[in-house]
C-alpha cells in the first residue's frame, strides 16, 4: 500500500472543505426498506397509480413520488389500473393504456410488478355492464367465456413480467358468511364454480406464477367472523384441488377504538396467530399486500399519533415476520396525502389520516422507522 504524501492529504482536506456544508455534513443514506426486507428473503413494495391528468398524486407522473418508490421499493402493484373497471370497459374490448404505462415505468426503473386483480368478486366493483349482462340461452358457457377470456388476455399480456397474481379479491359475503353471489356466479351455478375456474385458468395461463387469494381479514376483534369465513374458503379450495398458492393479507390495520392496556387499537394476537397457523398448516404461503394504518381513534396531535401508529405497526410486523411462510410485503401507498384512506376512512376531526410511511413533505415518519426496525430484527 502506498501512503499518501502530506501534500496529497492536505489537498484532499482542502477539497473536502470546499464542498458545501450540506454535502459535507450529509449522513449516509439509510438502507431502503426493500434492502432491509431482502435480508429476510422478502421484498418490500408499494401500490402506485397512473394519472396523466395530475402530477399531484401517488402516481408514476409525480416525479417526487416516483423517485421515492424507486428508492424504497423492489416491486410495485397497480392501485386500480388492472381492475375490470379500468381494463374492460365493455364485454368485447380491453384498454391496457394505463396498465401498460405502469409496467413500462416499472421495467425502466428496475422494479418487479404484482398483478392486482384478475377478479374482484363483488358486484359493487364489477363494471356496470357485467352486473346487467345478458348471458343468453347458455348462461354458464357464456360466463365461463367472459371470465376465461379476461384472465387469459391479461396474463398473456403481462406474464413475462408479473410472477405473482391476486387472482381473486374479496369473495366473502359478510351477511351470509359465505362466498358472495354475482352475475357470474348466478350464471355458473355457484360462487365456488367461478372462483375455482378463475384459479384453474390462471394456473393454465401462467403456470409458473404465484396465485393468490387476497382479502382484508385482520387481527382486530371485529374481523373474527371474517377470519372464520376465509378459513372455510381456503379449506374448500384445498378439498376441491383449486390451485391457490398463497393468502394475500391486505393488512389495512385499524384503530377505531383504543385498548387502555396498550394505548393502541385492540388486537387479538393469540387468535390471529391461530388463524395464520391454520392457513400455513394447509400449505398456503402468506403475503402482506396492502399495508396501511387507519388512525380514527387517535388524538389530533401529530407527534402523539405518529408514535402510536409506529407502535401499532411494529407490533403487527414483528408478529407477521415471525412466519417463515411470509413473502413479499407491500404498502398501499407511501405518502399520506395520496392514501385512499383520506376519503374511505376519514377522521372525525377533519385532520389528515397518517396512514403511510412518509408525510406530505416526503419526510420519513416513525412508521417507516418501525417497519425498518422489524425488518432489521428478523433479517
Amino acid at each position: 500500500m502506498i501512503e499518501p504524501t502530506r501534500r496529497q492529504t492536505l489537498g484532499g482536506l482542502a477539497a473536502l472543505a470546499a464542498l458545501p456544508a450540506s454535502v459535507r455534513a450529509a449522513p449516509p443514506a439509510p438502507a431502503s426498506l426493500d434492502a432491509l426486507a431482502r435480508k429476510g428473503g422478502r421484498r418490500f413494495g408499494s401500490a402506485i397509480a397512473w394519472n396523466p391528468r395530475s402530477m399531484d398524486s401517488g402516481s408514476v407522473q409525480n416525479p417526487a413520488y416516483a423517485a421515492l418508490v424507486r428508492r424504497e421499493c423492489g416491486l410495485v402493484v397497480p392501485e386500480n389500473e388492472m381492475k375490470w373497471q379500468w381494463l374492460r370497459k365493455s364485454p368485447d374490448s380491453f384498454d391496457f393504456s394505463a396498465m401498460d404505462g405502469i409496467v413500462g415505468w416499472a421495467k425502466a426503473s428496475g422494479l418487479a410488478v404484482r398483478g392486482h386483480t384478475l377478479l374482484w368478486h363483488r358486484p359493487k366493483w364489477f363494471p356496470g355492464w357485467l352486473n346487467k349482462y345478458d348471458f343468453g340461452a347458455n348462461p354458464a358457457t357464456e360466463a365461463e367465456r367472459l371470465l376465461t377470456t379476461h384472465i387469459r388476455t391479461v396474463t398473456a399480456r403481462y406474464g413475462a413480467i408479473i410472477k405473482s397474481w391476486d387472482v381473486v379479491n374479496e369473495a366473502i359475503d359478510h351477511d351470509r358468511n359465505a362466498p358472495i353471489e354475482t352475475s357470474l356466479s348466478r350464471a355458473m351455478g355457484s360462487p365456488e364454480a367461478v372462483l375455482d375456474l378463475a384459479f384453474h385458468t390462471a394456473r393454465e395461463a401462467a403456470p409458473g406464477a404465484e396465485l393468490v387469494y387476497n382479502d382484508y381479514m385482520s387481527w382486530e376483534p371485529a374481523h373474527a367472523k371474517h377470519c372464520a369465513d376465509v378459513l372455510r374458503l381456503l379449506e374448500g379450495f384445498r378439498k376441491r384441488g383449486t390451485p391457490v398458492d398463497a393468502l394475500g393479507i391486505q393488512s389495512h390495520i385499524e384503530m377505531f377504538s383504543l385498548d387502555p392496556a396498550t394505548g393502541v387499537g385492540p388486537y387479538r394476537e393469540r387468535e390471529w396467530r391461530a388463524f395464520l397457523d391454520e392457513v400455513v398448516g394447509m400449505g398456503y404461503r402468506l403475503l402482506i399486500t396492502e399495508f396501511d394504518v387507519k388512525d380514527k381513534a387517535l388524538p389530533s396531535d401529530v407527534a402523539v399519533r405518529d408514535a402510536k401508529i409506529a407502535d401499532y405497526t411494529r407490533r403487527y410486523f414483528d408478529l407477521m415476520l415471525g412466519y417463515e411462510q411470509l413473502g413479499d410485503i407491500l404498502a398501499w401507498g407511501m405518502v399520506d396525502k395520496y392514501s385512499w384512506l383520506q376519503g374511505f376512512a376519514p377522521r372525525d376531526d377533519g385532520r389528515e389520516v397518517r396512514a403511510c410511511p412518509y408525510d406530505d413533505a416526503y419526510a420519513a415518519k416513525p412508521m417507516r422507522a418501525a417497519i425498518a426496525a422489524s425488518f432489521a430484527a428478523t433479517g
